[in-house]
């Protein structure tokens, strides 16, 4: 009865459902884990599916890791996307608060993926690539919003290049931070200070 009970469940999930449910796991468990103490079996036996069909939606482990990273990248720009109004200082400092917290609580997950795309992986590099992209968007459009900031559209190519600039320093930063949690030396208020002043100081006269 179980058994029936379950494929009863697995019949209701649509592809996306199913897909999300899978998506959904594999966070949990990169979030906790090093990226080679996850197994694809794993995540199966947690969403209740076999492993055939894991793979049937994702042909390999790595690109199971790159969807969730694209997943987990697209929730990150939703949540720290520029409320209308709120000038291009506060923008920044309000971001990075949620972003740093996200870094906090997906530690393993956050090194998995810049290892990975340090590596070469051609998988996740271009998952990498697109998520700097966007985040470099929404940057310059928190600028553009901001009648403070707007006439640095003037000087946009220097602009677009800080802000790659500063991406790829954030993303050292943060992992630096990572590895010095446990002693207590610099505290998430710190960071994003540290990280908002980096910005300001490159893209404001």
């Amino acid at each position: 009865m179980a058994a029936n009970a379950q494929e009863r469940t697995r019949r209701r999930l649509s592809t996306e459902e199913r897909k999300e449910q899978l998506l959904t796991v594999g966070a949990r468990l990169f979030a906790r884990n090093p990226y080679d103490e996850v197994w694809i079996e794993q995540v199966a036996e947690i969403a209740g599916v076999s492993r055939g069909l894991l793979y049937h939606y994702f042909p390999t482990k790595r690109d199971f890791f790159a969807a969730v990273v694209q997943r987990e990248s697209a929730r990150m720009l939703r949540l720290t996307t520029a409320e209308p109004g709120l000038p291009f200082r506060e923008q920044i400092g309000t971001g990075l608060d949620v972003f740093l917290a996200y870094v906090e609580r997906n530690a393993q997950g956050f090194r998995a993926f810049h290892s990975a795309e340090a590596a070469g992986d051609p998988v996740v590099r271009e998952v990498y690539r697109e998520g700097l992209a966007a985040q470099e968007r929404q940057i310059l459009a928190a600028l553009a919003a901001d009648p403070g900031t707007a006439h640095l559209a003037d000087d946009l190519p220097a602009v677009r290049l800080a802000v790659r600039g500063w991406l790829a320093f954030m993303v050292a930063v943060c992992l630096e931070w990572l590895d010095t949690l446990d002693d207590g030396e610099l505290g998430r208020d710190q960071v994003r200070d540290l990280c908002a002043r980096a910005l300001l100081g490159a893209i404001l006269p």
